[in-house]
């Protein structure tokens, strides 16, 4: 099962750990999306925007009309929060215009600890 993390860390601990994997020669364990506080995370990742990551895991690549359909939204709303998802780069584009969240399963991940 191919699985996504979506975490919390700060920009430079998150290019230090993958220019680590870089030098070691082996693949990262998993595929990580990382936000730089939890605020841009949940900022990112809506209600509305995580149903269409759940629609999205597995299917493959599809239209945003079709997106839309499977959530049982408009096209122009579910058109605006897919722009913010692939902005964000949490989706990707395809060649041929379709949309796709290449990951049959998520996990996120972060801490929240006392001030």
């Amino acid at each position: 099962m191919k699985t996504v993390t979506l975490d919390v860390r700060s920009p430079e601990k998150a290019m230090a750990q993958a220019l680590a994997a870089a030098k070691s020669g082996r693949p990262a364990k998993t595929a990580r999306i990382s936000f730089a506080t939890p605020e841009l995370l949940w900022r990112v990742l809506t209600a509305k925007r995580w149903e269409i990551l759940k629609a999205l895991c597995g299917a493959g690549p599809v239209s945003i009309r079709e997106a839309a359909r499977r959530v049982g939204r408009d096209v122009k709303a579910v058109h605006s929060d897919v722009t913010a998802l692939l902005m964000a780069g949490v989706i990707d584009r395809t060649d041929s215009g379709q949309i796709e969240f290449p990951f049959e399963a998520v996990k996120v991940e972060f801490m929240l600890e006392a001030a």
